[in-house]
């Protein structure tokens, strides 16, 4: 179970982002001092444990620090719920009772043993909530067993300096321990013992989606598998709004909350920040803002107004993010293509063209008819107006057969007169007038470019790829 990018809190969000030195120093120095900071924090008493307290971008995830800002906060003036109360987050023993019965409980030892003492080398990641390390369990009790037999799991520690605290720790239990779905990863376990707070998981081998689509050296995703994560995480999302016993908002949908298991099915994870759904004739929770800067949708982030809808936003602004290969937010990326729905949004409803916003590295293998209807879909999602977006279940319905289609663009006469024209236009750089390679103006606009051979953003399957990824049984010959 791998963590991505953090949620933020709301008083951690007058600090700016600053990035702390030590995330980016590279190599085992760098892990003991990441592993130090995930130990040292466990060993420290929950005094100041409030789930507003402030908190440096220290605590988020060493995958990627820089991305994902803070969304702006909004004080409702109505109260709010369990989760955000500013109460102290001491622990309530009667709140700790209401855990359900289907969960096992462990003692720390048991956790402990099963993660080999926390060992710099069971470390998988670390969230705001606290590190992640990998361990095995019996798959029939709480006993730790030898690595590499009985049931591999996912430990979660509460960092008591972290964000998120005690209150959502219940969150987190009583939502997952309590819903039960395929596309929601599976809680097996938890730990209350004095003062230290973890949670058990089933363990998921690919790790998140956001390391799929973004992690510097990894293999592109073949257009199927993207289409197929898409259906998983819109029929979690669907089951949260339409079909659980009581409706739930999810509220933190991202690519790095979508877990994949061995054959890529996507679970959601991470419920710190989920709330019920208004029901009777409410339309809407009130509460303050909190989430990430990118996939919040901008009524929520203006009102704190937070519906089912909300989501929705969150699942469109994914589904691009998977579409183009484009993070939500990349300040990397060139002025006015920073923020990815701002830059692409303009372009949604162009059909004919709908070429430049596919993610170059899939070279066109991708269906055409497939793509048109993704794109169609993610604008319908990230409609301004919340009440003209769909239902989850109507885009489940429309995703469902989008990973079995055939008709690649490779094979289309179109995409082949397209990408040849953006190859002469990298050689007219060389000769003729500058302009960026892979790009050729029309009417003063730029266009995205395809694949270049030797480029930037070469495919990593080129040979002449410096960057290109390895074999993926490179590191199994190795073991």
């Amino acid at each position: 179970m791998v963590l991505g990018p953090d949620t933020v809190h709301p008083k951690a969000l007058s600090k700016k982002n600053n990035k702390h030195p030590e995330s980016e120093q590279p190599g085992c120095w760098f892990k003991f001092r990441f592993i130090g900071r995930c130990l040292a924090s466990r060993t420290k008493a929950d005094a100041t444990g409030s789930v507003t307290s402030t908190q440096s971008a220290e605590s988020k995830s060493t995958i990627d620090t820089s991305r994902d800002q803070p969304i702006v906060p909004v004080v409702s003036s109505s109260t709010t719920s369990h989760a955000e109360s500013t109460s102290p987050s001491t622990p309530n023993i009667h709140d700790e009772l209401k855990i359900s019965s289907q969960l096992r409980k462990f003692s720390f030892h048991e956790l402990k043993s099963a993660t080999r003492n926390f060992r710099p080398e069971s470390l998988l990641g670390e969230g705001g909530f606290g590190c992640v390390f990998k361990g095995w369990m019996n798959e029939n009790g709480a006993a730790p067993v030898k690595p590499g037999t009985g049931l591999p799991v996912a430990v979660k520690t509460l960092n008591h300096d972290g964000l998120q605290g005690h209150k959502e720790w219940l969150a987190e239990v009583n939502y997952l321990g309590e819903l039960l779905h395929p596309n929601l990863v599976k809680l097996i376990g938890c730990c209350i013992e004095d003062d230290q707070r973890l949670l058990v998981y089933e363990f998921m081998p690919r790790g998140s989606l956001e390391n799929h689509l973004f992690r510097t050296g990894s293999l592109p995703l073949p257009w199927s598998i993207r289409m197929k994560v898409a259906l998983g995480a819109a029929k979690g999302l669907a089951f949260l709004h339409e079909e659980a016993e009581k409706p739930v908002i999810y509220r933190d949908f991202k690519t790095s909350n979508i877990l994949l298991d061995a054959d890529y099915n996507a679970k959601l994870s991470d419920f710190g920040l989920a709330k019920d759904g208004p029901e009777g004739d409410k339309t809407h929770v009130s509460t303050r803002v909190m989430g990430t800067y990118g996939y919040a949708a901008p009524e929520y982030v203006m009102t704190g107004h937070l519906t089912s809808k909300s989501d929705v936003y969150s699942f469109g602004v994914v589904l691009l993010e998977m579409l183009t290969g484009r993070r939500s937010m990349d300040k990397n990326r060139a002025n006015g293509e920073h923020n990815l729905v701002e830059w692409a949004r303009p372009q949604l409803g162009e059909r004919r063209r709908f070429y430049r916003l596919i993610d170059p590295r899939l070279e066109g293998c991708f269906s055409i008819k497939g793509a048109q209807k993704a794109i169609q879909l993610a604008s319908y999602c990230l409609s301004r107006d919340p009440k003209t977006r769909p239902l989850m279940s109507e885009v489940v319905d429309i995703l469902a057969p989008l990973p079995n289609l055939k008709d690649m663009a490779s094979s289309s006469s179109c995409f082949q007169a397209m990408q040849a024209e953006r190859m002469g236009s990298n050689l007219n750089t060389r000769h003729g007038p500058r302009v960026q390679a892979g790009q050729v103006p029309r009417n003063g606009q730029p266009m995205r470019s395809f694949s270049i051979p030797n480029g930037p953003r070469t495919s990593p399957y080129h040979p002449n790829n410096p960057h290109r990824s390895p074999k993926p049984n490179v590191q199994q010959q190795k073991k």
